[in-house]
């Protein structure tokens, strides 16, 4: 069975934060279970943006300094990365305060590079994803819980698609974006090529309301952590009380066998329905994935998209 750790936790504050991960991770072995002396560790946050810093919008540094912490305590050597949707990971970074503890820690930030991968999929053969992810000997997915009025609300499984480098995200709003169901099997099979090792969703402070960075903080109180990223995702979808079918990401991945039924998860800590909250804003309104990109940048995508994918596997 799939385990999924869920557990209140209140605070950012250094020592109370790492004993609600410490907490969150013993289920599962702890740490010490996932990352090995010498491991190459990829933390992946969510680094949407540099524009609001003060509103929950990306992850807390201090939940990515603490697990980098933990990783180095390891004898890991942890680095950090994302493609973000706005600038530059290290620019995105610097604007919501990563410098200093990254640097204090010696942790580098990488900015993702592209290659073709195969997959298991065959409506998604072929996926363009960082290398830099790809060839982490672990890699630790650390997403933000936010509402989106795109896909509703984003997790675990959305925020893996900051692996897709550049403009090939924008590729993907065009191609897959008028039709929901199809984007969000997209980003499943993304995430299932991905497979990251860990998922550590950052719910102690959420992000509400609309857009990916246009709501407003939302004091939630949760931590959870899986190595089934699809399985935490269901999880948080209870705990929002949010309906999966209005979620791509979680319809897609029920749809696709990827997402166990909660007869099938293990929770050993709290459960979904003792976490859940009854007032969790949703967007006034779901706009189109696809943006309504002009023809002319429709044509430009397409062309790239030729380059990009059908290159053959193995060139960078």
């Amino acid at each position: 069975m799939s385990i999924v750790s869920l557990i209140r936790a209140h605070s950012y504050e250094p020592e109370a934060l790492r004993a609600a991960i410490s907490q969150v991770l013993e289920p599962m072995g702890g740490l010490q279970a996932i990352v090995k002396r010498g491991d190459r560790v990829l933390l992946k946050p969510n680094l949407l943006t540099g524009s609001r810093p003060t509103k929950e919008c990306v992850t807390r540094v201090e939940l990515v300094a603490t697990v980098a912490e933990m990783v180095k305590d390891l004898g890991g050597k942890p680095f950090m990365g994302d493609s973000p949707a706005f600038g530059s990971a290290r620019g995105v970074a610097e604007a919501n305060g990563y410098l200093p503890r990254l640097q204090a820690l010696d942790v580098p930030i990488v900015e993702f590079s592209g290659k073709s991968y195969t997959t298991t999929s065959t409506d998604f053969d072929r996926l363009r994803l960082s290398k830099e992810a790809m060839d982490a000997d672990v890699l630790i997915n650390l997403p933000k819980v936010k509402s989106h009025m795109q896909l509703t609300v984003t997790l675990g499984v959305k925020n893996l698609f900051g692996c897709v480098p550049g403009k090939m995200k924008a590729w993907w709003h065009m191609e897959a974006g008028k039709d929901a169901g199809r984007f969000g099997r997209m980003l499943a099979e993304t995430a299932r090529t991905i497979d990251p090792d860990l998922t550590i969703i950052d719910g102690i402070i959420g992000h509400e309301g609309n857009r990916p960075s246009g709501g407003e903080p939302r004091q939630l109180g949760v931590l959870g952590a899986s190595s089934d990223v699809f399985a935490l995702d269901h999880a948080f979808v209870d705990i929002l009380q949010v309906d999966p079918s209005l979620v791509p990401t979680v319809a897609a991945s029920q749809a696709l066998g990827l997402c166990p039924d909660f007869d099938d998860i293990e929770f050993p800590l709290q459960h979904p329905r003792e976490l859940q909250i009854d007032d969790w804003k949703l967007p006034d309104a779901i706009m189109p994935i696809d943006f309504g990109l002009p023809r002319i940048l429709r044509s430009t995508f397409k062309h790239l998209y030729i380059r990009w994918i059908k290159e053959p596997i193995g060139m960078s």
